[in-house]
């Protein structure tokens, strides 16, 4: 079913807004945990072991699954005669069937292999005390994967029925369990009881849209559906879609890698850092690809070429007036933000210092991380997988390279500074191979909407700079707040005057 632009933007909005609460959640759950445990050696073997069970559920379960289910889902939805869509829900069936053998069978090898691959691989820089605790929390959290891979399916059911609201609440109850699980399990049984909170918010993720799937009337079928040519296509999908999250899973665990090679709490810092460009880049980013993908995969099915590129224009415009302040803020700003975020009980003044110093190189990356979660789902609404796989691999190759070579002279920085120049080759090759494919871009329109968002953006940069020059003594909350009130009327005054037609967009999206 193809949704209209302001159906785009309403569900846009929820699902920024859902995000946004998650994303808070997110944040209130590393303040607890950073409170409890620091940027310490135990929170270091806790984010290690979460790296194979999360490689798990995106290899398998999660975009890989979702890029290659949603465009073949909606197709058989769209060419069904059927009131009761049993070619649809067969082929769900069939591929729930498939995801639960899959995410079974990898979790168990990663169990079994746990210890080598923490020694080896993931973190070699471990001594052996950390190695064990590493490998008994991998184990435990190895159940998510399995159950996030239903949840995962149930999300992409559920939006290429144009509903976002349970899919969008998701991954607000698995926060609110960890969130519990922090604040009753842990200070009992230590970070076990974090890994176990992952597991029960995994739990949570799919309990939640269950109800919505129901009301759906889902037919189940009992099989794995290899000769289906539905199923073939979701495979074929996924195959090239895997290798390319394989490509940023490995980044993740290359950087980990490194990372614990660096100073006690490296590891702790750049995730810290990641977690906090991945706020606003979640609320805004996120919100509006979730919400225009499955509409950007009917128009594909049905060869709406001109209102596609119309449709992925207008979202890449709200991104880049979006994003681009909202980097500059997090840049100036991000010393404090993790004060008043994060500095308290272990996480420490020197927590802080190397958080904010990685977090300086990410915020860089913001606009092209954002700009990537849209593009990369038009070529997979246009059923291209490879291209977005092969552009991926190279920029696999570009952060691993610059993490080797700057790690050592920026530590931690350097990492994080590999990661934003990776991620803005990515994007860019890709926007401009995406152009033939659609008969344009409106590049005119992009380039317009970047220079005048630039623009507004250096004068609220400019703002921003010399309030912060002149009240270096003012509390971290006191220069959040003023700082967010300053930047926001300023970029605002300045959007009314130069932003007309974005505006206008914006509006359409709300």
């Amino acid at each position: 079913m193809i949704a209209t632009r302001r159906q785009i933007a309403r569900a846009a909005g929820l699902v920024s807004v859902l995000f946004a609460i998650s994303r808070l959640l997110g944040l209130l759950r590393e303040i607890i945990i950073g409170a409890q445990f620091g940027t310490g050696a135990t929170l270091d073997a806790y984010l290690a072991a979460f790296r194979l069970p999360d490689m798990i559920f995106y290899l398998v379960a999660g975009g890989a699954l979702a890029s290659a289910f949603i465009p073949t889902f909606t197709a058989a939805l769209a060419r069904s005669q059927d009131p009761r869509q049993l070619v649809a829900w067969k082929l769900a069936s069939n591929v729930a069937n498939l995801t639960l053998l899959i995410t079974t069978c990898l979790a168990i090898a990663a169990a079994i292999l746990a210890k080598p691959l923490v020694e080896h691989i993931i973190a070699p820089g471990f001594n052996e005390t950390n190695v064990d605790l590493t490998v008994r929390l991998m184990r435990i959290m190895l159940i998510g994967p399995v159950i996030f891979g239903l949840s995962g399916l149930v999300m992409g059911i559920l939006n290429s029925f144009q509903h976002f609201l349970s899919p969008a609440l998701a991954p607000v109850i698995y926060n609110l369990v960890i969130i519990a699980a922090a604040l009753f399990l842990a200070p009992t049984m230590g970070v076990t009881g974090l890994a176990i909170g992952v597991v029960a918010g995994s739990l949570g993720h799919l309990l939640v849209q269950v109800p919505a799937l129901l009301r759906r009337k889902p037919r189940y079928f009992a099989s794995f559906g290899l000769d289906s040519p539905d199923v073939r296509e979701v495979l074929r999908l996924m195959g090239p879609r895997v290798l390319g999250l394989a490509a940023v899973q490995i980044n993740f665990v290359i950087t980990v890698n490194l990372a614990s090679r660096l100073a006690e709490g490296s590891i702790a810092a750049v995730n810290y850092a990641w977690l906090m460009m991945l706020l606003p880049q979640g609320i805004i980013a996120q919100g509006i690809a979730t919400a225009v993908f499955p509409t950007l995969s009917t128009l594909a099915a049905q060869q709406q070429i001109d209102t596609l590129r119309r449709t992925l224009n207008a979202a890449l415009r709200a991104i880049l007036w979006l994003t681009l302040p909202a980097a500059a803020g997090l840049l100036i700003l991000r010393t404090s933000l993790i004060q008043v975020l994060l500095e308290r009980g272990q996480f420490t003044a020197q927590s802080t210092q190397m958080t904010a110093y990685a977090l300086a190189f990410f915020s860089f990356g913001l606009v092209a991380h954002s700009l990537l979660e849209v593009i990369t789902r038009a070529f997979y609404a246009l059923h291209d997988t490879w291209t977005p796989v092969k552009i991926g691999l190279v920029a696999m190759l570009i952060n691993a390279t610059l993490g080797i070579l700057l790690l050592h002279p920026m530590a931690q920085g350097g990492l994080a500074l590999a990661n934003t120049i990776a991620v803005t080759v990515e994007t860019l090759t890709l926007l401009w191979l995406i152009r033939p494919r659609i008969n344009g871009l409106g590049g005119r329109q992009l380039v317009n909407t970047l220079g005048r968002s630039l623009a507004a953006t250096l004068v609220m940069s400019a703002a921003l700079l010399l309030f912060t020059a002149r009240t270096a003594t003012m509390p971290a909350l006191a220069t959040v707040v003023a700082g967010l009130v300053i930047g926001a009327t300023v970029y605002g005054v300045l959007a009314l005057a130069l932003g007309r037609e974005e505006l206008k967009q914006l509006r359409r999206t709300s």
